[in-house]
């Protein structure tokens, strides 16, 4: 941004916003959407190792930012092609989670696979399906992702109902893992 725009409380706003101080023009800054799925393949869940930082070399769902003119589910599907080259089908919302700390609202499905096969994308060091007691916890990328695989686990086999939100002891999404460094 140019010398022009100038952090300001716009009259009427309870905000400071990124604003022309010629034309008043008012840049939002809003959080980005993050769409993804718990992928169950083989009674387990596919987990890709990341190949890209943040957290490189630790597993995580095939997730990412969601594209303007896709829908949320059209982006988590996209995703999990990019990441895991696996085409998924949706089942249904798993779990919306608010992560403050870093501007982002994740959507989380939980998906089946549409047809056989996976591999590592260009994002993945490796992707492969985990049973539950042998995911790699202490190797979780994000919270959220750990919060999701819990939350797949919990509703493993029944309707989904209401999406999960944020845990109570962390609301805002700003408590990252101990060994996370973020």
């Amino acid at each position: 941004m140019s010398d022009r725009f100038q952090r300001i409380r716009p009259p009427g706003d309870e905000h400071e916003r990124l604003t022309c101080t010629e034309c008043g023009f008012i840049a939002y800054e809003n959080p980005k959407i993050i769409a993804g799925a718990v992928v169950e393949v083989e009674g387990g869940v596919l987990l890709c190792r990341r190949a890209i930082e943040p957290r490189a070399g630790f597993w995580t769902l095939p997730a990412g930012y969601m594209e303007l003119g896709e829908t949320v589910e059209e982006a988590a599907a996209r995703e999990a092609w990019e990441e895991a080259q696996a085409r998924i089908r949706p089942d249904g919302i798993l779990a919306v989670y608010s992560i403050a700390r870093i501007g982002q609202v994740q959507v989380l499905f939980r998906a089946q696979l549409a047809e056989p096969g996976w591999a590592a994308g260009p994002e993945s060091l490796e992707v492969r399906p985990f049973a539950w007691d042998e995911i790699p916890w202490d190797d979780i990328a994000f919270p959220s992702a750990r919060w999701a695989l819990h939350e797949w686990h919990r509703t493993r086999g029944k309707p989904l109902g209401v999406p999960a939100m944020n845990p109570p002891e962390d609301p805002r999404g700003t408590r990252p893992l101990p060994d996370a460094g973020l």
